[in-house]
């Protein structure tokens, strides 16, 4: 089958924002960097599309490298430098499947896999999803076997034969100022990694021996939370009055009364909604186990309302869905929650203090310290955050400061006066 031309192409993807909905000054702008694409292509007689010559038109005409990955205070492009990088991938995106991109990319994603690597990577996809994981799961582990090979490719390994122990130690030198727990998360999945790529004869070597054993400090990181007012203060501040109000609202209220992981929050149907029961009803994304939790009322109002007058229509099973075109859910991978939360902090006027977590997450953490200050048992708080068992959630334990008052110790009866 012949290839698309750059022009077919573009006239598909034009014509694609129209039936999205895409404004009409949106779609002008998009022509115009099309039209400028195509007279750059038809002067040095290019009729087809690809990432080269993309990639040369951003150089030539923009100034612009794709592959560039900037800090977020370093001003070498502007904002107004996405959209001809943007109007490139939706050429290849629709070129390869028939379907635009999301409107950003993240920094990893935008990175092409190095071509040397690619085989085994493949395997190693093929293996996550043969082993069950979640969506979620194997987007991690991906992203942290991706990161490793970017960095192999960026220092002179060729070849997977080339991978030596000394690679792999001098890579995860470069991660040392990381967590502790995020770096035993990478060298487990790097484990995995080189074990299936020994067992499937990618390498001679089975180079997961390789790897030191790293714990992760688990049990005495004390959880970080916000003040009940605070909370209290960036639900009230929210106006109501709009379809992104009454959607940040009600996805805030699940997160703050039922300490949903954003993941379960992005993904909750309508058929979740046991409005008969008075129940919500989810198998979770990180522990695939099922979840009841009884439908409260001011839950279950702030739902309501955002369906029946903020909820765009659409087709699609989820209850959340993005405000502006193209309309859909919001994706699993993406920020998009973390996003909504700092915007309403920002709008309340409020200063969360610099250690404490801004992230939807956070608010999790607080539900539980709050619980716990209620006297509401271990097991029940469990149940409620969804944890497989009542050992995850102790690390709230460290939190009750009151309760914690009452354990100290008189010194005086640990050590007496010798003298007495």
């Amino acid at each position: 089958m012949e290839r698309a031309t750059i022009r077919e192409l573009s006239e598909a993807v034009i014509g694609e924002l129209e039936r999205l909905g895409y404004a009409s000054a949106t779609i002008k702008l998009y022509q115009r960097l099309y039209k400028k694409l195509l007279q750059y292509a038809d002067e040095r007689r290019i009729n087809h599309h690809s990432l080269d010559v993309c990639r040369r038109w951003l150089r030539d005409f923009f100034g612009i490298d794709p592959t560039l990955v900037v800090m977020s205070n370093d001003n070498t492009y502007r904002r107004s430098s996405y959209l001809p990088i943007r109007v490139c991938q939706c050429l290849t995106e629709w070129q390869l499947h028939g379907c635009l991109p999301l409107k950003k990319q993240g920094k990893l994603a935008a990175l092409e896999l190095p071509r040397q690597f690619e085989e085994a990577y493949d395997s190693y996809v093929a293996l996550c999803c043969e082993a069950g994981y979640s969506k979620r799961g194997t987007y991690t582990r991906l992203n942290r076997i991706k990161r490793m090979l970017l960095f192999f490719d960026q220092n002179g390994v060729s070849s997977l034969k080339d991978i030596t122990a000394g690679r792999i130690s001098e890579f995860f030198r470069s991660q040392i100022e990381l967590d502790s727990r995020t770096v035993a998360a990478m060298l487990t999945s790097s484990r995995v990694f080189f074990r299936h790529l020994y067992r499937k004869g990618f390498t001679q070597e089975d180079l997961s021996e390789k790897l030191p054993v790293v714990k992760a400090n688990r049990k005495f990181r004390l959880p970080r939370i916000w003040k009940q007012e605070d909370v209290l203060t960036v639900l009230n501040s929210i106006d109501r009055g709009n379809p992104v109000g009454k959607r940040d609202y009600a996805i805030m209220m699940l997160i703050t009364r039922y300490g949903l992981r954003s993941a379960d929050v992005k993904s909750l149907k309508l058929s979740d909604l046991r409005w008969s029961e008075n129940l919500i009803e989810i198998v979770q994304s990180k522990t695939r186990k099922l979840l009841r939790l009884p439908l409260l009322r001011d839950v279950g109002w702030a739902v309501i309302d955002y369906l029946k007058n903020g909820r765009p229509p659409s087709e699609y099973p989820e209850v959340f869905l993005t405000c502006t075109v193209p309309i859909r859910p919001f994706g699993q991978n993406s920020c998009a929650l973390n996003a909504i939360l700092a915007k309403r902090v920002r709008q309340a006027g409020i200063r969360i203090p610099s250690e404490v977590p801004k992230g939807m997450h956070s608010l999790r953490h607080t539900l539980a310290s709050m619980m716990l200050a209620n006297d509401v048992e271990l097991p029940v708080i469990s149940s409620v955050l969804g944890h497989v068992t009542s050992e995850a959630t102790s690390v709230y334990l460290h939190t009750d400061i009151a309760r914690l008052r009452e354990c100290v110790l008189d010194p005086e009866e640990v050590w007496p006066n010798e003298n007495t």
